[in-house]
């Protein structure tokens, strides 16, 4: 049996009874994946590229990943944060060379990396539009990443802003950990998270995953659901 070993952030990590009703996108994929496959979840709650691998996650993995397997690749959240030199990477530097060397991993163990852009926030500036958010410059050297080293790409930052717009502000609320401001008053922002999932948006948006491997043909999308 095949496996798909996720390295990612806390949009995508399996939550305990800790962070429910958090759920993240890799606890909830194997709903969308055939029986003959397994899906390994390492994402990990405010890793970016560099602090992933400078924690060792990537290096369990590579002791874990072999032939014929699959290394989804989904970082971007906390890369871009500058303010923490512990997780920053530049968007066309450091986060493009630390994405090459998750690619590399893969390749070198006979499995197939797949790159798949950060999933949007709740950026609305009003009911039915986004604003640009704060990912652009880390999905455009994603892209560019996958063009150089030929890796097929799921664009779930195209993908998810659709969604969200499509929902509406008010809509997409089920989706994600948000709290209507009246439960803190005191502190009406602080108590909105337009990042982390509920099942529902885990399910939502790893929907949009699986049919981007459906849209990429072959062995990717062997490994979806024929209905989805």
């Amino acid at each position: 049996m095949n496996t798909i070993f996720w390295a990612g952030d806390s949009t995508v990590q399996t939550n305990d009874y800790r962070t429910y009703p958090q759920n993240g996108i890799g606890q909830i994929f194997p709903i969308f994946v055939k029986d003959e496959y397994r899906v390994e979840n390492h994402a990990k709650n405010g890793r970016s590229t560099k602090s992933f691998m400078d924690e060792g996650r990537l290096a369990v993995i590579e002791e874990r990943i072999g032939e014929g397997d699959f290394l989804f690749i989904q970082f971007g959240h906390n890369d871009e944060k500058s303010e923490d030199p512990t997780r920053y990477t530049t968007p066309f530097g450091t986060f493009k060379e630390n994405l090459k060397t998750y690619i590399n991993v893969a390749r070198t163990h006979g499995a197939y990396p797949v790159l798949i852009t950060p999933l949007e926030r709740r950026c609305y500036v009003d009911e039915w539009k986004l604003g640009p958010g704060a990912h652009g410059d880390y999905v455009a050297g994603m892209k560019q990443v996958a063009a150089e080293c030929d890796v097929p790409l799921v664009d779930l930052y195209t993908m998810s802003r659709e969604a969200l717009e499509e929902a509406g502000e008010v809509g997409s609320r089920k989706w994600h950990m948000f709290f209507d401001a009246g439960v803190y008053p005191e502190h009406p922002e602080e108590s909105r998270d337009n990042t982390h999932l509920r099942y529902e948006g885990a399910v939502k948006y790893g929907s949009l995953i699986a049919k981007g491997l459906k849209e990429l043909g072959g062995i990717y999308a062997e490994l979806i659901w024929d209905e989805i």
